[in-house]
């Protein structure tokens, strides 16, 4: 029986699990909401989701919401082996430390950046943001400069979570990783082994980079 995925394509949240979902090899039903227009606000939503937020994720009936807790379940319930989510604690401990660096470290400091101009008709740039900013990726630099994954030698949920923020980043500022060629590096050797790449994030990744650039250019 499919499972149901609430979600939108534009949300780097949303890709990690699409993402994920391929790598296990589980088919998911697809329930576009719109958030734009204010879809997770319906009462028929919020039964599902009283918070309201997307990725949601329904199997039979759980309900599980926060796309690395759903990454996290995909890979334990329908991964052929543990080496999406590995079952050593030590290894397991690593890809939960880059989940939650992503969620509070990475991408926190991106959308803390930008999100203001994107969507909340904001004019400046806050430069203490931007510090913060250009911390994270030199912590994240440093994270892929002796492995070739974000968690150790081989990719992980820790990885999908990642990518799905760093090319949302590059898409609206294809120069943000310039100076953190280790960055780059990571995230070709990402590509390369991540089934249907493209479709599942880089095409969702590029339109909310075209909202983003054309916010930003607009107090250039």
């Amino acid at each position: 029986m499919p499972i149901d995925l609430y979600y939108m394509s534009l949300s780097a949240p949303c890709r990690a699990v699409l993402l994920t979902a391929k790598m296990v090899g589980v088919e998911l039903n697809l329930k576009t909401v719109n958030l734009m227009g204010g879809e997770q606000m319906k009462p028929e939503f919020l039964k599902i989701n009283p918070q309201h937020t997307v990725p949601t994720l329904d199997d039979s009936g759980f309900v599980l919401t926060e796309s690395r807790a759903i990454c996290a379940y995909l890979a334990n319930k329908y991964g052929k082996n543990d080496k999406l989510y590995p079952k050593s604690p030590k290894d397991r401990a690593v890809v939960d430390q880059r989940l939650f660096f992503d969620l509070g470290v990475f991408y926190s400091s991106f959308s803390d950046y930008y999100y203001p101009i994107i969507f909340r008709g904001a004019t400046t740039l806050d430069d203490g943001k931007k510090k913060k900013l250009d911390e994270a990726l030199r912590f994240f630099n440093m994270f892929v400069s002796d492995r070739d994954f974000a968690a150790g030698d081989h990719l992980t949920i820790a990885d999908l979570s990642l990518m799905a923020s760093a090319s949302t980043m590059e898409s609206v500022n294809p120069k943000i990783f310039d100076d953190y060629p280790k960055i780059k590096e990571w995230m070709e050797r990402c590509k390369n082994q991540i089934p249907d790449y493209h479709d599942l994030n880089q095409v969702g990744a590029e339109i909310f980079g075209q909202i983003g650039k054309s916010a930003l250019a607009k107090i250039q």
